[in-house]
């Protein structure tokens, strides 16, 4: 990085802006636009999720008071909040999420080789969604019930580096297990889902897609046992079956075996169980699988407390989404930055740090290193995470 830069525009020159620029063309989100460009807007809104504003007068106060440095910062032109939120409402919102893919796919491979604490090469995913309420006579579009409004956001994040892969937003009726259609099985990939998700017709296609799935069993699964397989009940193990689905609808979504695999927490007699399509993995490591899960429900947590997608700079979808998208690209940024400098520090350390720094002329790397070294990682020692639905 080349010395006297600020840390915001030293930041900024990590992202791929021919990809940009290609995006705005595609969509015409420049056209008759004078002066307040995508760029712009991406720049400001970026800056706000960075600084933590709560508002487009926040984010127009905070900005004019470093009026003076917004060049320095590739910020062109003066910013109002009215040119700020037309740009949002007007902007088309698969600028940002086209480009926010663009980073996913970059930061993916970065942490590829990240061990998982199970010996497993495979990639493990997890699927789930968070509800985002809204206020009705705001956000009238995304009416959720007859009082409210919400949107609900579709993740799928790869667990070595947590790293979302996939995001889709929707109304909040949406039923979660919709999303699986949207989905393209990855062969030797390990899917750890809720049982929100369980629907035989779908989960039979990523089985023929060569993919694998662990799912908790709903409490009325209907299944004949084939054969036993012996496991060690000092470790809260209590089944280990190959069954056959014997519902009048299942039987035939789902044709083929299937692993069920029953596990209880010594301490507090909680069980669960677990349907799987693998036969390989030991039964202890399917259970530690969908702890896993848990990591996507830490995501969902982290991303609304340290980014800015509970408080809206706008009203309509198209802002809503477009916020969103901005939330996710710096997420994905500062996880490219942590892998690139090769910190230990957690991503909320790196952000803590940021938000502090980003008028600092001093070198990314050397400021970043200032961060205490409390890599973001779920603590696995609650076992009952397990059990407690």
């Amino acid at each position: 990085m080349r010395a006297g830069k600020f840390v915001f525009a030293q930041l900024m020159e990590f992202l791929p802006w021919k990809r940009f620029q290609r995006l705005v063309l595609k969509y015409g989100g420049d056209r008759y636009v004078k002066h307040f460009s995508c760029g712009n807007q991406f720049l400001s809104m970026a800056f706000a999720q960075l600084t933590y504003r709560e508002s487009l007068r926040d984010i127009e106060a905070c900005l004019r008071a470093h009026s003076a440095k917004l060049y320095h910062l590739g910020i062109r032109g003066r910013i109002s909040r009215s040119t700020l939120a037309d740009a949002n409402e007007s902007r088309d919102w698969r600028i940002y999420a086209e480009f926010a893919q663009s980073l996913i796919d970059r930061a993916r491979p970065l942490y590829a080789n990240d061990a998982l604490e199970l010996d497993l090469a495979n990639t493990v995913y997890a699927l789930d969604s968070t509800l985002i309420e809204l206020c009705l006579s705001m956000f009238p579009w995304a009416r959720y019930q007859s009082t409210r409004a919400a949107v609900k956001l579709h993740t799928l994040v790869d667990l070595r580096g947590n790293i979302p892969s996939f995001l889709y937003i929707s109304d909040g009726k949406l039923n979660d297990v919709a999303v699986l259609d949207q989905l393209l099985p990855e062969p030797g990939a390990f899917y750890v889902l809720d049982r929100g998700y369980i629907d035989y017709t779908r989960l039979y296609r990523f089985h023929q897609g060569r993919a694998f799935f662990v799912v908790r069993a709903k409490s009325n699964l209907n299944a004949q046992r084939r054969y036993s397989h012996t496991v060690d009940r000092s470790t809260g193990l209590r089944s280990d079956h190959t069954v056959l689905l014997t519902g009048k609808f299942s039987r035939t979504d789902f044709p083929e075996p299937l692993r069920r695999v029953r596990i209880k927490d010594l301490s507090s007699g909680k069980s669960v169980v677990l349907l799987t399509n693998n036969f390989s993995l030991p039964a202890l490591s399917i259970t530690a699988l969908y702890r896993y899960r848990w990591q996507i429900e830490l995501f969902f947590k982290w991303i609304k407390q340290h980014l800015r997608i509970k408080a809206f700079f706008g009203t309509s979808e198209n802002a809503v989404k477009t916020q969103i998208w901005i939330a996710v690209s710096v997420y994905v940024l500062v996880a490219i930055i942590k892998k690139h400098f090769q910190l230990p520090a957690s991503l909320h350390d790196l952000l803590q740090i940021l938000s502090v720094t980003l008028f600092e002329r001093e070198p990314i790397d050397q400021v970043l290193t200032l961060a205490p070294a409390e890599p973001f990682a779920l603590d696995f020692s609650n076992q009952l995470t397990l059990f407690d639905f």
